[in-house]
């Protein structure tokens, strides 16, 4: 009885042992359950477009797939148009729709309405936040007001005032409410401008730098404005905004929006304190980035570089009536026909590109000079042949082609002036410290050959030189020509100072590429070596140091 008894009390036990852990479980469980219930899921998506460059329609773009080279139309301001219309349903009330910069300049169309077609269209996408780019001061100050006041949305930018009063052009900032979550987004332009650019473009706008003063922003903007999340919208390139996302500048920020270098970044690049991405550029990708909260704490998130495809996303009829529309004043002369070429012309890799050789041979060809100079950038819609057919080139290309059309100015400099410079040129494009890069495109030419190596020290990259097929001499004088920069001293010949025997012709660039189109066409430049980096090769499309980042 004893061990009857004492089995049946060790039972006994055993069940209450059990239906209390059970109760404690299910009370744990239920409890979990009414915690998650109570707790507030939100996704927030932001878009984002950038240096779109007055590019209206639907282009050419160019990517690189298994090691080749292949065109596919992207683009247009009615198709990324239907593109946010439907990604707004998929997430009502809760997307912000972003652009970086660089909208009002790049296309003929632009150019020849000092940005004026773009306000009526750009107030029609649903913009909820702008920031000006580099290229915006190309018409001067006030038409750069009047065209971002036009859009009737929120501009920002936190580094650029007034020169004479220190009055900021803009506010620094604009933060938004989605169901209690503040969201911040500050501004950034490139305070490089008055270099970069011609600089009387940016005459009369003074510009600050990241700056100890910026951090104190940065910093009292999460504070002062009991921000959950904090954008910054940088206009500087994909190598300055990578050293900012691991600056203590960031030490606040959550994801940096860049812009500037029209690099495709497909996967945020991940800093010390923030995440950074850049989606191309000429309106041909949007960003995408979907944010995931609980309890107003960011817990995820997601991003996709969504490509501007026509066939999926067909232009919005209303936007395409009003590009139409702002596109007659300028069209017959614009779409009128100026040469042909049987060769593809792109300007996309770091070193050489067949778009630049034929600028740069027209240059040569018309001024007789040993060396022709053209700025080295990746910009200009892609012109190719079809079905074994030349390709038409208009003005509306030359205008994509030569953004600026400016005078040829010639000169002539020393064999030691020129290497110096050229060392210059390519520690700007190929610094392995991110703030000592200028842009990130070599300078292109004509009539001069260069082999180098993009990873010696600086003013140690050149390997080989030589001018019209002899090694140049460091004595030895040499003519070269450019386009004039307007605000340049007059001995400055691209960002090349001392140059002697200085003349401004009384032709422009874009009268050199017409002449020389009219007598040479069809044209067939190729990729002939004139600039060449064994550690880079031939398919060179960005360095970015310090990722592992691709251009694709």
């Amino acid at each position: 009885m004893k061990t009857t008894n004492s089995n049946i009390l060790t039972a006994i036990s055993l069940i209450a042992i059990m239906v209390v852990t059970v109760g404690c479980k299910t009370e744990k469980s239920n409890k979990m359950n009414s915690l998650n219930k109570s707790k507030d899921t939100l996704s927030i998506t932001v878009l984002q477009t950038a240096d779109i460059h007055g590019q209206l329609d639907t282009h050419p773009e160019l990517f690189w797939e298994n090691e080749k080279i292949v065109f596919k139309d992207r683009g247009g301001l009615a198709n990324i148009k239907t593109l946010f219309e439907q990604e707004r349903p998929k997430n009502p009330n809760h997307t912000i729709i972003v652009d970086g910069g660089d909208l009002i300049q790049g296309s003929g169309y632009t150019a020849l309405s000092e940005g004026k077609v773009m306000p009526e269209l750009i107030k029609n996408m649903g913009y909820d936040v702008i920031i000006p780019g580099n290229w915006e001061v190309v018409y001067g100050k006030d038409v750069m007001m009047d065209v971002m006041k036009g859009y009737e949305t929120d501009v920002i930018v936190q580094n650029m005032y007034h020169e004479e009063s220190n009055v900021p052009l803009f506010p620094a900032y604009s933060v938004k409410e989605i169901e209690g979550l503040r969201i911040g987004f500050m501004g950034i332009n490139d305070p490089d401008v008055p270099v970069r650019q011609n600089p009387i473009f940016s005459k009369g706008i003074g510009f600050s730098g990241l700056t100890e003063d910026l951090k104190n922003q940065v910093d009292e903007l999460k504070m002062n404005e009991n921000l959950d999340l904090l954008f910054l919208v940088t206009h500087i390139g994909i190598f300055k905004q990578v050293e900012l996302a691991n600056n203590p500048i960031a030490e606040n920020v959550d994801y940096i929006l860049g812009n500037d270098t029209h690099e495709r970044v497909r996967e945020p690049i991940q800093g010390k304190y923030a995440k950074v991405t850049e989606p191309g550029a000429f309106g041909s990708f949007v960003g995408k980035l979907t944010l995931h909260f609980i309890d107003g704490k960011l817990v995820g998130d997601e991003y996709e570089l969504i490509d501007v495809d026509p066939e999926v996303f067909p232009a919005n009829k209303e936007i395409q009536e009003l590009v139409d529309k702002a596109k007659e004043p300028y069209k017959d002369h614009l779409e009128t026909v100026m040469g042909y070429t049987k060769k593809p012309l792109y300007r996309y890799l770091t070193v050489e590109n067949p778009m630049d050789n034929m600028i740069t041979d027209a240059a040569r060809w018309k001024t007789g000079v040993d060396i022709a100079i053209s700025n080295g950038f990746r910009f200009g819609n892609p012109i190719f042949p079809e079905k074994g057919n030349p390709a038409p080139i208009t003005r509306a290309n030359l205008w994509n082609l030569l953004p600026v059309n400016e005078k040829v100015k010639t000169g002539k400099a020393t064999g030691k002036q020129i290497k110096k410079w050229l060392e210059k040129e390519m520690h700007n494009a190929f610094a392995q410290d991110p703030t000592e890069r200028f842009g990130g495109w070599l300078v292109r030419f004509s009539g001069m050959k260069v082999n180098f190596n993009s990873q010696n020290e600086k003013g140690q990259r050149i390997n080989s030189l030589t001018v019209n097929g002899e090694p140049m001499e460091d004595d030895d004088y040499y003519t070269i020509s450019a386009c004039v920069r307007p605000g340049d001293p007059i001995d400055n010949l691209c960002r090349m100072s001392g140059v002697k025997d200085v003349e401004v012709k009384d032709y422009t660039i874009h009268e050199v590429v017409e002449e020389y189109l009219n007598e040479h066409s069809p044209v067939s430049p190729i990729i002939d070596g004139r600039a060449y980096a064994e550690d880079l090769g031939e398919y060179s499309f960005s360095t970015v140091p310090q990722t592992d980042y691709k251009f694709q």
